[in-house]
């Protein structure tokens, strides 16, 4: 009788172990479905101009957190910095308008990034990247609101003069 006791708890320990290695390998492949990049392109319209542009981006994630007016941070992808913008730090004149603006544009929602070939990383391993929503550039955006200043870091695909 203990044998068998102790053959069903051991039956017992190896489901359980089995349905728990499933449970977590699904787990870690529904995190890296979500994680993988898309690309695609968006119709883009700028506020001051109205022209309309065609833009590529090469991957995309939910905004879960606002940093400032120029880092955010995207599930799958991490933290992004916005490339050729440079927003007011903490303490700051501009430094609340930004975030806010940032926040309203994109916390919570889709975003669209456009990664630097050229450097993909600045010096805090943030993903340096222009940020587009359904249809709006935020990062020239940031500028047509006088809430940026240009800002570029070499080497980088998006070179001067094409914000």
């Amino acid at each position: 009788c203990k044998r068998k006791r102790n053959f069903i708890y051991i039956i017992l320990l190896i489901l359980f172990v089995g349905v728990f290695a499933v449970s977590t390998a699904m787990h870690f492949m529904d995190n890296e479905v979500a994680a993988a990049p898309s690309q695609g392109t968006l119709n883009i319209e700028d506020s001051k101009t109205h022209e309309v542009r065609n833009v590529h981006y090469e991957a995309s994630g939910k905004c879960y957190k606002v940093v400032d007016g120029d880092t955010i941070w995207v599930e799958g992808i991490g933290k992004i910095r916005f490339v050729q913008v440079n927003t007011p730090e903490r303490g700051e004149p501009g430094y609340h308008e930004a975030k806010d603006y940032v926040k309203e544009k994109c916390l919570g929602k889709t975003v669209y990034l456009d990664i630097d070939d050229k450097k993909h990383y600045d010096k805090y391993n943030r993903t340096l990247a222009i940020v587009y929503t359904e249809n709006l550039d935020i990062n020239r955006e940031l500028l047509n609101e006088n809430l940026a200043e240009i800002m570029y870091i070499p080497p980088s695909e998006f070179a001067k003069g094409t914000v």
